[in-house]
């Protein structure tokens, strides 16, 4: 609950400090005094947008403070634990707004954005406004007050899922199915592209081998006829060989070398260079033994070697790579296979998300109808009692079979009313006129209300428009409303204010140059008073008094 509300410079506040209790609180004072200032101040405690003007003239700031009892919230301590800011029992938001119009929130000392005050003000407080009543015409504010009367938030998450994995997928067929024709004709091209390389079937790193084979075959002759003449002088020319020539100097170096040692190590090389002729000749005549001059193959190696030239032409590729491009459009073609595959799939994918979209709706639909029933008996009873005795009031509840799926199920949903004997039922802003609405707004704000997780109420004369035996009704409702949860209700009803467990009054004061609003706790006597000026005016007489007095009587009796 709200504990304590601190308010510095705001609007033609200077300096306010309220605590407040359990129960109801009726907040009184003159017409623009600035009874809805607090109302105000806590909005911007909730997120609501902070402007320059909110500042008191001639400040540098303002700075509103609220303090919150939140150890029987469990939303709110819950939101608090995750988000790291949790400090106890205790909440303390705070909202200071520069004269520029920029702000800063603050939760318990820690500063966040003002999307973290909207989430966690849901959890502490709502807040009715005046013209709440006004909302109420409205088909979603109508439906999310049925939904909240029902209290079946897994149906609606239930639907609200159902429905975004629908579109999801529905996004996805749209998106394969656009794109059909186009993928029909790259299918198309590829298939002929991807068989006429399957039937050449290049291997990995074949390009590189055919070339090499190619060079190698289309100067076999050459090759043939130069390596057995560098064989013949090396190793088989009588005449002159290589090898003899490094004999023979080996030969006679090894007698000299015993008049000079030094040749020692030219012996040595000449012994290596005799070892490695020897062996690279017989490589040589071993290569030439090999080495084929075959028509046949060379026909065959340039034919295939020609065809990857042109194939690697054709597609406008380097030879070298004509594997890789093969291999890449083959997955291509076959991706496009898979999704002409996946739009089958997708097909009937769909037909079951439907039906689980359709299902949760219908149990969502069920739901609402039974609830529908019981808050429109709620609310024909408390309007009964607010001088509307032969009003009937219904919620139809019409599933649309045919409507496209919406994350709110498929259920439109209309508040309908008939305020006098004989008269048809029909929409509710066609038959009632302001006061009416007024009443049955309110009826349901409260109603709705009992079924809040919060555990503060805010009503800014929400009883407008309400006078009387009715004005008495209403006061009793916010004040059994109270009894369960903590209730602030700004009014100018004697009947509402004179039903509150506690109330405050707020009064303006100038001194000609500026201009302050102040809020102050009335005690019994003072509340007399007050509830005095409230039922005859300014002037407080004798009988005005005396029925303050039995007002505050009967309403607490």
């Amino acid at each position: 609950m709200l504990l304590h509300l601190s308010i510095r410079n705001f609007a033609v506040v200077k300096s306010l400090d309220i605590d407040l209790a359990q129960g109801m609180t009726a907040v009184t004072g003159e017409t623009g005094a600035g009874k809805s200032i607090s109302v105000d101040a806590l909005g911007l405690c909730l997120g609501d947008r902070a402007e320059a003007g909110f500042v008191r003239s001639g400040a540098d700031k303002a700075e509103i403070c609220a303090s919150f009892d939140v150890s029987k919230l469990t939303l709110a301590t819950k939101w608090l634990q995750e988000h790291e800011l949790d400090d106890g029992d205790d909440c303390l938001i705070r909202r200071v707004i520069s004269s520029e119009g920029r702000s800063k929130a603050f939760i318990n000392g820690t500063p966040v954005p003002l999307s973290q005050l909207k989430s966690l003000g849901q959890y502490l407080l709502s807040i009715h406004g005046q013209h709440a009543h006004q909302q109420i015409l409205k088909a979603e504010t109508q439906r999310e007050l049925l939904d909240n009367f029902a209290e079946h938030t897994s149906l609606l998450n239930k639907v609200a899922q159902h429905y975004r994995t629908l579109q999801q997928k529905q996004k996805q067929y749209r998106e394969l199915l656009a794109g059909q024709q186009q993928r029909a004709d790259r299918f198309q091209l590829l298939s002929y592209q991807v068989s006429e390389l399957d039937e050449f079937a290049i291997g990995e790193g074949e390009f590189s081998e055919l070339e090499s084979e190619h060079k190698k075959l289309s100067n076999s002759q050459a090759l043939l006829e130069q390596t057995q003449l560098s064989f013949y002088q090396l190793y088989e020319a009588d005449d002159f060989n290589a090898l003899s020539a490094v004999q023979n100097s080996i030969d006679r170096l090894t007698e000299l070398q015993d008049h000079d040692p030094s040749l020692s190590p030219i012996l040595a090389l000449l012994n290596e260079a005799s070892i490695q002729i020897d062996e690279a000749a017989q490589e040589l005549r071993n290569y030439t033994e090999q080495l084929e001059i075959d028509p046949m193959k060379m026909q065959q190696v340039e034919a295939r070697y020609s065809q990857a030239l042109d194939l690697a032409r054709k597609h406008q590729v380097q030879a070298e790579g004509l594997y890789d491009y093969h291999q890449t459009l083959a997955r291509e073609l076959s991706q496009l296979s898979q999704d002409d595959e996946l739009l089958e799939s997708i097909q009937e994918e769909l037909i079951s998300l439907e039906k689980q979209y359709f299902h949760s709706a219908e149990q969502l639909s069920l739901s609402r109808t039974k609830a529908a029933g019981k808050l429109a008996k709620q609310v024909e009873s408390q309007i009964h009692k607010m001088n509307m005795v032969d009003a009937i009031f219904k919620i139809e509840v019409e599933p649309q079979a045919n409507s496209a799926p919406s994350k709110y199920g498929l259920d439109n949903i209309q508040f309908k009313v008939s305020t006098n004997k004989g008269q048809s039922l029909d929409k509710i802003e066609k038959v009632v006129s302001g006061g009416e609405l007024s009443r049955i707004g309110l009826a349901i704000q409260v109603i709705s209300s009992h079924n809040s997780q919060v555990a503060t109420m805010i009503f800014d004369e929400v009883d407008t428009g309400i006078s009387g035996s009715t004005a008495s009704v209403v006061g009793h409702l916010l004040r059994k409303l109270g009894e369960s949860c903590q209730v602030i209700c700004v009014t100018h009803l004697p009947q509402v204010a004179a039903r509150a467990h506690n109330q405050m009054f707020v009064t303006k004061f100038s001194d000609k140059k500026t201009t302050e609003t102040h809020m102050i706790s009335l005690q019994e006597s003072e509340r007399i008073e007050e509830l005095a000026r409230l039922l005859a005016g300014d002037k407080l007489t004798d009988s005005a008094l005396a029925n303050a007095k039995e007002l505050l009587q009967i309403s607490n009796s």
